[in-house]
């Protein structure tokens, strides 16, 4: 069975999987980080609890607090389903079941909705969607893309993927992407292009292996910097 969602899913990550998946070092804890697409992950909470500053950007920040919620609720129950049905697709180490995967993606999910009025007060939560971002040239020193590009391949064609590697490239010196797979854990058809197109552009692009794997074979992110 394949994982077909028609939308993007509002589906929130921890703070310790931004640091697993980017391959996060204590030094880049303490840059300047936009997560582009964060959704209600918990990273920017948990970051702001560690006494560090990150700016998250999405569209689905342009809705309030209870309306965001619904929207979870609604979309919950489908990703487990999904999940169920295609067990075969997951390594089920780190997260043993399916229950406690839903178990730990609403913890996070639960921390974003506490401190997203506040988050957003503060401009720490901004309405905004790629391709076209909110942002002046170089506002960041990294960017991090989680679960958006290269996942959603049917969704988003390569024209989108292109354009916005272009935007993230042009508001940060640095950007990673995490993963390199698609909903039904094949590597992106676009992988290869988007790297190519990036080199040709003079950008320093490499994959690098992560210690984090939950979709089979899902331990890569692409990093792109600017020489």
């Amino acid at each position: 069975m394949s994982v077909e969602y028609k939308n993007i899913v509002p589906w929130g990550r921890s703070f310790q999987e931004y640091i697993d998946m980017f391959n996060l070092s204590d030094e880049d804890l303490d840059r300047s980080i936009l997560g582009c697409g964060d959704g209600p992950a918990s990273f920017n909470c948990e970051m702001t609890q560690e006494g560090k500053t990150v700016v998250s950007v999405d569209p689905v920040y342009n809705f309030d607090r209870d309306i965001i919620e619904k929207r979870i609720d609604e979309t919950y129950t489908e990703v487990l389903e999904q999940t169920r049905a295609n067990q075969d697709k997951f390594v089920w180490e780190s997260i043993p079941s399916v229950e406690e995967l839903g178990k730990i993606r609403m913890e996070s999910m639960k921390l974003f909705l506490d401190d997203f009025e506040a988050g957003k007060l503060h401009g720490r939560y901004i309405a905004g969607e790629l391709p076209e971002l909110p942002f002046i040239d170089d506002s960041f020193d990294l960017v991090l893309v989680s679960h958006l590009l290269f996942l959603y391949s049917e969704q988003l064609s390569l024209d989108f993927h292109l354009q916005a590697m272009d935007e993230l490239l042009r508001v940060a010196r640095e950007v990673r992407v995490f993963p390199l797979l698609d909903l039904n854990s094949r590597r992106s058809l676009y992988v290869d292009e988007v790297v190519d197109y990036l080199s040709e552009k003079g950008y320093s692009v490499r994959e690098e292996k992560v210690d984090y794997e939950f979709q089979k074979g899902g331990n890569r992110m692409l990093r792109i910097t600017r020489v």
